[in-house]
């Protein structure tokens, strides 16, 4: 199975600005809508962002809300994640995957990829 590949990562003080990157690639990319997710150290993955298959729709957990942005390039069957204002609860290694529709990202449900490495984040106080 593809295994997306997440970069961009790095350590960062409070109130900096980070761009994750993610090579999605693989059969059909540009009909699944893509997510960005997070694993802080010891804790369980959780959603962070997503967007639909043609960009028109993104969505946020409440966390990131107003500080992060989510886009896509279907040519390049890239994901971006701008992150502004990182806070150090913002820690953690980022993974991007793929499914049907935001509300499977959202839900952590029906992934069309495998989990890649992921990017550290490290935000210092």
């Amino acid at each position: 199975q593809v295994q997306p590949v997440e970069s961009g990562g790095g350590l960062v003080e409070a109130g900096e600005s980070l761009r994750l990157s993610c090579e999605a690639g693989g059969p059909s990319f540009s009909l699944y809508a893509m997510g960005w997710f997070r694993q802080p150290s010891g804790k369980e993955r959780e959603f962070v962002a997503g967007i639909s298959w043609n960009g028109g729709n993104t969505r946020y957990s409440d966390s990131v809300q107003g500080r992060f942005t989510v886009s896509r390039d279907n040519d390049k069957e890239m994901v971006y994640l701008q992150m502004n204002n990182l806070k150090p609860e913002d820690t953690a290694v980022y993974y991007c995957n793929a499914a049907t529709n935001t509300d499977n990202l959202a839900g952590l449900r029906g992934f069309a990829r495998a989990w890649g490495q992921g990017t550290q984040v490290t935000v210092s106080s």
